[in-house]
């Protein structure tokens, strides 16, 4: 099996919405959050626009693998995590927007932080009090200090405890 070096999360969150918003229109739209299918691969490789290889992760056995897709159109990705559920918490291995919603010229914003707050709530789901860390490309620290409350536990891992875990799900759910 191909193992990736953990090099640090570098998604950014745009904007916290309840939901997604179109950026030129400000409709919001509500998404769900499943688990994606091996039927699902073809359409999240990097020939379609992905940066990460997603089979990679789909493959890891301790992993699980969360597609978001907009309410009554499921067969548009619009983002991805891999999530592992550890004994206290839940940790993050990796987070995608779409190409789409990337950039000047995205369509949508909202799906980095619909996609944490999903794993916040997982988090609680499995008994962990909302806890959920990741690794941080360190000049985002900051920012993902500012964005979801996360605490710089040294390094570059950061942790979302559960106070700022129950805002997040608020926000989302």
């Amino acid at each position: 099996m191909i193992k990736r070096k953990d090099i640090g999360l570098d998604f950014e969150i745009d904007k916290l919405t309840n939901s997604i918003e179109n950026v030129v229109t400000g409709d919001s739209f509500s998404t769900e959050i499943s688990i994606l299918r091996k039927s699902d691969l073809q359409t999240v490789s990097k020939k379609a626009g992905w940066l990460f290889n997603w089979r990679v992760e789909f493959n890891e056995p301790a992993r699980d693998v969360y597609k978001l897709t907009i309410v009554n159109n499921p067969s548009i990705i619009q983002g991805l995590i891999s999530l592992e559920v550890k004994t206290d918490h839940v940790y993050m291995h990796l987070v995608e927007s779409a190409s789409f919603n990337k950039g000047k010229t995205k369509m949508y914003s909202g799906f980095p932080g619909n996609l944490v707050a999903f794993a916040c709530k997982l988090s609680f789901q499995r008994g962990h009090e909302g806890n959920v860390s990741f690794l941080s490309k360190s000049q985002l620290i900051e920012h993902y200090e500012k964005t979801l409350g996360a605490i710089h536990f040294g390094g570059r891992v950061m942790i979302i405890e559960t106070r700022a875990a129950l805002k997040l799900i608020d926000k989302y759910f």
